[in-house]
């Protein structure tokens, strides 16, 4: 890509992809299941060794990872709008372990291009990503998200983004999620195993929707995280900068650089509400009482304090 130094721009090489998208199956690694491209090129994923300099931003999908990457990014250029908007969110900090078809640079093809210090994207359960993270002592960024309302994001954003499995109806789009029948895996295995090695990896645990009470002290706590200490202005300039309204605009943010074929923004926005308690909008009574359930049950192993309101 241009911006990324790999040839085309995004939006060229997404053109000349042309009709090659489709929903790709689920292929289980190590009892994860995986996108097809992802699996198919683990070998490649699992090898890939970071500077110690490098960040790593972590989250289970649809809780709130573009809105930490931009975070990130604004800290680290000072706040300045114009630096951010310099590429897409996905060539500024590439999603390490994707995979789409040629002409399109992978993940792993653009880190190749980028000197340290790297903000890099991953999905990936604790338990794949790859070791040289952990061995260089990496700092890694954690968000989580709410289960329901989690849920809930992830099953419009499956409705919309045609490179993943069809999600079906959402009365048994609850079942998926229950069981971890989704790309990526089980919330709750997710959740709980960046949870678990928090203060021995160093990894910087944050909730959505402590983001959402308080932008301002969560914003706080990554600029410190970071190492970086910026005026009370900048901050504020961040903050604003990443209010859902301001992001929902932002074209090198809410992925309307993707075109139809790949995110189909009439049938949901990538962005769609970025809410807490939404959950309360799709659940009949019945379901959240199953849901609860279940969740007492999977979750009866730890003391993770989330919440489903604000």
């Amino acid at each position: 890509m241009e911006q990324g130094g790999v040839g085309l721009s995004f939006s060229e090489a997404i053109e000349q992809a042309g009709d090659v998208f489709h929903r790709f199956p689920l292929l289980e690694v190590r009892g994860v299941p995986l996108m097809e491209p992802i699996a198919l090129n683990w070998d490649s994923v699992a090898a890939f060794t970071p500077h110690p300099s490098d960040l790593l931003i972590s989250t289970y999908p649809k809780a709130g990872t573009t809105w930490t990457q931009e975070i990130v990014d604004l800290l680290l250029n000072n706040g300045d709008a114009d630096v951010s908007k310099r590429a897409p969110i996905t060539v500024r900090i590439p999603f390490l372990e994707i995979f789409s078809p040629p002409p399109i640079p992978s993940g792993l093809d653009l880190l190749k291009e980028m000197a340290p210090p790297r903000v890099i994207k991953t999905h990936l359960p604790f338990q794949l990503v790859p070791e040289g993270f952990w061995e260089n002592k990496c700092k890694v960024i954690y968000v989580a998200r709410n289960a329901k309302d989690n849920l809930v994001s992830y099953y419009h954003f499956d409705r919309m983004n045609l490179t993943q499995p069809e999600p079906g109806p959402w009365d048994g789009y609850i079942h998926k999620f229950m069981k971890g029948n989704l790309g990526w895996g089980s919330w709750y295995d997710h959740v709980k195993g960046y949870w678990r090695e928090r203060e021995k990896k160093n990894i910087l645990y944050l909730f959505y929707e402590d983001m959402k009470e308080n932008p301002r002290r969560e914003i706080v706590r990554i600029m410190e995280y970071l190492g970086l200490g910026l005026s009370d202005d900048v901050i504020e300039r961040v903050v604003q900068l990443t209010s859902f309204k301001v992001m929902k605009d932002n074209p090198m943010a809410n992925y309307s650089f993707m075109p139809k074929p790949v995110f189909d923004q009439s049938i949901s926005n990538f962005m769609r509400k970025g809410e807490v308690g939404d959950w309360a909008n799709h659940f009949t009574p019945e379901q959240a009482r199953m849901f609860d359930e279940d969740y007492a049950e999977q979750m009866k192993d730890t003391d993770i304090p989330f919440r489903s309101s604000i």
